[in-house]
């Protein structure tokens, strides 16, 4: 959150409306977090963890779904067309692409787990703050570069929304799956210092989301200037 709303926001004022929609998101964002939070002072994310997780996930994605489908009901019948869409786009090239994406998304992940922990080994830097930094950092370049054009667009509540909505998916989807994978544990350094970031990090989107300021530069050198703060005290 830090990273990814302070670096768009050094390129350009973010001018947040502070709509319903995006409250309404925001708090489910913080029962996520308080969630995951609460489920991880048991000591270990297990199976069931996971399926609370995910029941969470689906109650969410079912409003959201309502909610889209109430919005488009409002609307006129004028026919929009989906921005980025190429229809004359043929059908094989759509397929190869998905399945380069298929292919491609496992492996680089392998690659950037792998190479994570090689650094880690190498500098003799724990497994948790490479995972906390590097791959937190590179895990995030789709959210940033979303979030960097929905900037230059003038495209606030995009990019609000997108911070907003892959934390959720990381929080519920990503632990949910993964939990249900095999049994997690929660280190204790997680449990003093990284959660409580991580809500403190979330509490900082209110002047946003529910008074309406401007994300301007100011904001973003401090987004940003929080998050590396947070990254050499990890690593130190």
């Amino acid at each position: 959150m830090l990273l990814v709303l302070g670096i768009p926001a050094l390129i350009t004022t973010l001018h947040a409306s502070g709509g319903a929609d995006t409250r309404s998101s925001f708090l489910q964002m913080m029962g996520a977090t308080v969630l995951l939070m609460a489920l991880a002072f048991t000591g270990v994310l297990s199976w069931w963890a996971g399926l609370v997780l995910l029941a969470a996930l689906a109650a969410m994605l079912i409003h959201a779904a309502r909610a889209a489908r109430k919005h488009r009901n409002g609307r006129s019948d004028e026919e929009e067309e989906v921005e980025g869409a190429d229809p004359r786009m043929r059908g094989w090239k759509v397929a190869a692409y998905l399945l380069a994406g298929i292919i491609g998304l496992p492996v680089g992940a392998d690659l950037l787990v792998s190479g994570a922990v090689s650094i880690a080994e190498t500098y003799n830097v724990s497994d948790e703050a490479i995972g906390l930094t590097l791959v937190a950092i590179g895990t995030s370049l789709p959210e940033l570069a979303t979030t960097v054009m929905a900037a230059i667009r003038r495209q606030a509540d995009v990019a609000m929304g997108n911070v907003i909505g892959s934390n959720m998916f990381n929080l519920l989807g990503i632990l949910g799956v993964a939990s249900l994978v095999g049994p997690i544990p929660v280190g204790s350094d997680f449990l003093g210092f990284d959660l409580w970031v991580m809500l403190a990090a979330s509490l900082l989107l209110v002047p946003f989301v529910y008074w309406g300021r401007d994300v301007t530069r100011g904001w973003g050198v401090a987004l940003t200037g929080l998050y590396v703060a947070y990254g050499v005290s990890v690593l130190a």
